[in-house]
């Protein structure tokens, strides 16, 4: 195949999805995998709202409006919240950090530090949202785990403890809130080529790559067509369900 005719077969398969007269919460919004979501909904019609704790690259030329936050900060949460003109009906809980060692050597600050953001944060947003949501009627989240929350990774206790957790939340808020019009699933991603990862040693790459039963890993395109097809209407009857998107590492 040739490359012009490689990327047209690519843009044809690009979904189309339309959130016009939606107000969307990305967290970790400024970045990665984050921003890709956040641009995603944006070119969608949504209104985007990145909640981040860094600020974007070119501030000044950020498509989204940019609200800098901690999301452990539970009083933060709730006053961000209460300062947006609409109430969101999307919310992507993508933010999260890393601390990796084993867990002989792993230190309560590096335990503690990644639960606060990548568990106990998408709580608060959770906490603070789905009440509004549910008053609308309607409303749509999704929780980025990993699959290393699904299988354990060596010194990544941390990280797949709270990936695991996370899990957890999403069927539970699956159930506390669908009978009143908000689904709740997940996207678990495997390695994917952000900037990121692609400065990572070629050893990591490759046992990636490795692992994987398609040619090439996830990029983060996948991972926001994973996303946008959960909060769409085409996903209005499934929640509580974990969508790996890892190019087959997990099998």
């Amino acid at each position: 195949m040739s490359s012009s005719m490689l990327v047209k077969s690519k843009l044809a398969c690009q979904p189309r999805f339309d959130f016009r007269d939606h107000r969307a919460i990305v967290t970790g919004g400024s970045r990665g995998i984050g921003r890709a979501i956040a641009d995603a909904l944006g070119e969608a019609g949504a209104q985007v709202y990145a909640f981040d704790i860094g600020e974007p690259e070119r501030l000044a030329s950020f498509p989204h409006r940019f609200v800098r936050i901690d999301i452990v900060d539970t009083n933060a949460v709730k006053a961000a919240i209460a300062e947006l003109a609409q109430a969101p009906t999307l919310l992507v809980n993508n933010a999260g950090i890393t601390r990796d060692r084993s867990i002989a050597k792993m230190s309560d600050a590096d335990w503690a530090a990644v639960l606060n953001v990548n568990l106990t944060g998408a709580f608060n947003m959770i906490r603070a949202v789905a009440p509004l949501m549910v008053g609308q009627g309607f409303g749509r989240i999704v929780n980025i785990t990993s699959i290393n929350g699904m299988r354990g990774k060596f010194g990544q206790a941390n990280y797949a403890a709270a990936k695991a957790g996370l899990i957890g939340l999403t069927k539970t808020a699956a159930r506390e809130f669908g009978k009143k019009g908000v689904t709740v699933n997940a996207v678990a991603p495997g390695m994917v080529m952000t900037h990121m990862a692609r400065a990572l040693p070629e050893e990591i790459l490759s046992r990636a790559v490795a692992e994987a039963a398609l040619p090439e890993l996830a990029d983060p395109q996948d991972i926001s067509n994973a996303v946008l097809f959960l909060l769409s209407d085409a996903a209005r009857a499934i929640t509580g369900e974990v969508l790996r998107v890892d190019a087959g590492q997990y099998i």
